[in-house]
């Protein structure tokens, strides 16, 4: 008190209001703090009895936690009032003083203790006051601070505030009137006066979505109910004043409960019980009332197939189906079950399955809108179970929110899945299918992979599906050899066939001409198959890139022979444009279309007999296969064969291993004879580069020459040629990283693991592969610029050197442009109109350059 007098009038009128609200906010602070606990139990104790909680338990238990909560909301309260303290005016100046810099109100309760007889010393501290004076008056009352997480720790008041939000909307605070008749034993005054009542409600079945009805509040003596509808009702006063009838449970009629109570007070009974058939609810006695119930019957789910099974082109199936309720689906699943009887029991299949569950998918449901009538398409993809591409029955069940099933008939299908049409692709997965119809069949299919990859010249293109084909086979043939092939093992050798078979159908070839290939095989295939429209386009889009791919490395003439890229010669001078081959691939697909699918294979062969003799022509002297890029590749050629022989040889150690002479691929390490000659042959078969076993071998064991490779490859990688860039920076990565792989490989075969070592020569050969393409990218790049070089299609002097490998005139005399005209033809306009068209579509295309696009434009004002 001393210090709010010390203040100078002026700023303690000024500091009245703050001072005010900060003694207020100290004051809710207080209360807070002190009285949480008691409206925390009066929260959790409205909630438990809005919610009926003293209803369902015993009279001792409801008494029993009345005084717990009355003793604890005195204890509560008792607690909050010892502890609460009035805040003082100057414990409120402190607290206002705090919030402002240099505590100004403090200092202007300060008087000065030295120098006051000294007039410029008072003056000096008499403008202080003043600055403190006006930085009071700028005080403001800070908030409270109403957080009591320290006080309590386990939050029990968010608990018990979140039950009486939740009793505010689904309880009822008129339970709580019920409060005072059971602590008076059920009688009371008011009660004996008025007599006996009752309380009636109706609650329909969650799923149905229908609101509760409160039958006091019901004038109509005639009501319909859904099927499952729980009627409530509640009792007061004497046992025998009032009773119930009902018909429409199905139970014996209803006997009154033992009154809770003495005769001579009134008494609440509860009767509940589930309405499931039409009939009478009567209450009798005075003020009773009886209904005539009607109840609906809730009927099954239906569903049912809404159209054929169809399969998209990477395999996935689409079955549309239809499901209706009247109260909504629930949810749904489709059962797929073997159909044995009608499966080809043939080759693999001639054993008996294993036992396997059904197939089952979730049915998708709505997400929004209503369950009680939708159509869906179930889209799943089955096309690595084992049953993918076999007979099967389908079945549909959806079931509601009572519990009932509602079952489609049963629809006979082949398991869709995704086809394979190239045949060593379909074979690999042939085989898994009948490693995972029974392990049984383990040993046939080790026969057929030996004989598979026996003589791989010709049939498996890719070295690295070779080599992963072999490792899986080595793996099926060990766990043969301790025994019977477990499940665990069978699923991983599934896995891997899976694998193996997607790299040889999908690619993962370097050599852009064996992409082209490949596409146009596949798509032949098709074409006999009878493939769905859908894997028809499929196969188009990846013939349509495949050969894009081709032309444009073509008119790049990029040094790519040997291990990854064949050498292609110029052969017979024909040309073709890129107008005739987009129509030729335009009609091909609208030939297949229409179902004429032999003038279609027919145009696909023709088509490929053109881009095998596209105009390409490689240097007169092959000077740049000299110098220093070519001579790099080659010995880089030269490293992969040493490679791919090494990674052989230890393989068929491996196989000695295993005493398996003769089984794996046909060969024994002979001087003479037909086995010698089998040998060389399989040896060429595992060397795409046409490499014989014996050439450029180096002496020692396979350790030692393992580690001569990487020697060899390190000074390689240290003499890369061409200019800094980026294509060079991941040639030499992939040859560092293959340089770390065959010393992986060469720790493992000095330490006796040939199968880790077989892994990382893998592994090895893959990424020597992808340096050879990184460099030779590199060496493209400087290739137009050197003469004699690969990147010259044709010589200055030939008159076909302003034309590129499609046959179109690219400029004279350093123009961009041609001289020829474009609209020539039978059909000119309607060669305008396409190009009209491009010019439109290139012109909305907005990444392309701003300059392309004004000039687009221009065009496009300008016709």
């Amino acid at each position: 008190m001393s210090r709010i007098k010390a203040l100078p009038h002026k700023a303690l009128r000024r500091l009245v209001w703050p001072m005010r609200l900060t003694r207020a906010g100290m004051v809710a602070e207080r209360i807070t703090r002190g009285f949480w606990p008691v409206w925390t139990i009066l929260f959790a104790l409205i909630a438990a009895l809005a919610f009926g909680l003293h209803e369902s338990l015993p009279i001792e238990a409801v008494w029993s936690g009345g005084v717990l909560s009355i003793c604890g909301l005195a204890w509560a309260l008792v607690r909050g009032v010892v502890r609460f303290r009035w805040p003082s005016r100057e414990e409120a100046l402190e607290r206002l003083d705090r919030t402002l810099p240099g505590r100004p109100i403090a200092a202007l309760s300060d008087a000065q203790a030295l120098g006051g007889e000294d007039a410029g010393s008072a003056y000096v501290w008499r403008r202080h006051v003043d600055r403190m004076a006006d930085r009071a008056m700028e005080a403001r009352a800070p908030a409270p601070d109403l957080r009591v997480a320290r006080f309590d720790r386990f939050a029990l008041r968010y608990a018990a505030l979140s039950a009486f939000a939740l009793a505010l909307i689904f309880g009822s605070l008129w339970r709580v009137t019920d409060v005072p008749g059971l602590v008076t034993g059920g009688g009371n005054a008011a009660a004996a006066g008025t007599g006996p009542t009752w309380e009636a409600w109706a609650e329909p079945p969650t799923y149905t979505g229908l609101p509760s009805l409160y039958l006091n509040a019901v004038e109509a003596n005639a009501l319909t109910l859904p099927e499952g509808s729980r009627i409530t009702l509640r009792l007061y006063g004497e046992p025998d004043t009032l009773s119930v009838e009902e018909t429409v449970s199905g139970r014996p009629p209803l006997q009154p409960d033992a009154p809770a109570a003495p005769v001579d007070t009134a008494a609440m009974r509860a009767i509940e019980f589930e309405a499931i058939r039409s009939g009478r609810l009567a209450i009798t006695g005075e003020g009773g009332r009886s209904w005539q119930l009607t109840i609906q019957p809730d009927t099954p789910p239906e569903v049912q197939f809404a159209g054929e099974v169809m399969r998209e082109a990477d395999g996935r199936m689409s079955q549309p189906f239809s499901a209706r309720d009247d109260h909504g689906v629930e949810a749904g699943r489709a059962v797929i079950t073997l159909d044995l009887d009608a499966a080809d029991r043939r080759y693999g299949l001639a054993t008996a399955p294993e036992p396997r569950d059904p197939l089952v998918f979730d049915l998708p449901m709505p997400i929004t809108g209503s369950r009680a009538d939708f159509t869906e398409a179930l889209v799943e993809d089955a096309s690595k179970h084992a049953w993918a591409h076999l007979p099967v029955r389908m079945q549909l069940e959806v079931t509601d929110g009572r519990g009932q099933t509602g079952l489609s008939e049963p629809m006979a299908l082949d398991l869709p899945a995704r086809r394979f049409f190239d045949p060593v692709a379909a074979a690999v997965i042939e085989l898994r299918r009948d490693l995972l119809w029974t392990r049984d069949n383990g040993r046939r299919v080790s026969q057929v992979l030996h004989a598979l990859t026996h003589r791989p010249e010709g049939l498996l293109r890719n070295e690295r599906a070779y080599l992963m084909l072999r490792v899986a086979m080595r793996r099926l043939d060990a766990a043969l050899a301790q025994g019977p092939l477990s499940s665990e093992m069978r699923d991983e050798l599934a896995e891997a066939f899976w694998e193996i078979a997607t790299l040889i159908e999908d690619g993962g070839l370097a050599d852009a001409l064996e992409r082209m290939r490949q596409a146009q095989e596949r798509l032949s295939e098709a074409i006999r198959n009878g493939a769905t429209p859908e894997e028809i386009q499929k196969l188009m889009d990846e013939l349509r890139q495949a050969t894009d791919d081709y032309i444009r490395q073509l008119a790049e003439n990029m040094e790519r022979r040997g291990a990854d890229e064949p050498n292609q010669q110029a052969d017979g001078g024909q040309t073709i444009t890129g107008d005739q081959l987009q129509q030729m691939m335009d009609e091909i697909q609208r030939l297949m279309e229409e179902g004429r699918m032999a003038e279609a294979q027919e145009l696909l062969d023709q088509l490929s007999r053109m881009m095998e003799n596209l105009r390409v022509t490689e240097g007169q002297s092959g000077e740049g296969q000299r110098g220093p890029g070519g001579q790099a590749m080659e010995d880089l050629r030269q490293t992969l064969r040493e490679q791919q022989q090494l990674s052989d040889e230890a393989f068929r150690e491996l196989q000695r291993q295993f005493g398996q002479q003769g089984q794996g691929d046909g060969q024994q390490e002979g001087e003479q004879g037909q086995q010698g000659q089998q040998q060389g042959q399989q040896g060429e078969g595992a060397n795409p580069d046409g490499m014989r076993p014996g050439e450029g071998r180096m002496p020692g064991n396979l350790a030692d020459r393992q580690q001569s490779l990487r020697d060899m490859l390190r000074q390689q990688e240290g003499g890369l040629p061409g200019a800094p860039s980026d294509e060079r920076d991941a040639a030499r990565r992939s040859l560092g990283e293959a340089g770390e792989a065959m010393e992986g490989a060469e720790e493992a075969l000095r330490r006796g693991d040939l199968p880790d070592a077989l892994d990382r020569q893998a592994e090895a050969i893959e990424n020597l592969r992808e340096g050879m393409r990184s460099l030779g990218e590199a060496l493209a790049q400087n290739m137009p610029n050197q003469p004699g070089n690969q990147g010259e299609a044709f010589g200055q002097d030939s008159p076909e050197s302003a034309r590129d490998p499609l046959g179109r005139t690219t400029g004279q005399n350093g123009r961009i442009g041609t001289d020829e005209n474009l609209l020539q033809g039978p059909d000119v306009y309607r060669r305008a109109r396409d190009i009209l068209d491009e010019i439109r579509r290139r012109s909305g295309e907005q990444t392309r350059p701003s300059e392309e696009l004004d000039y687009l434009r221009r065009l496009l004002d300008r016709f």
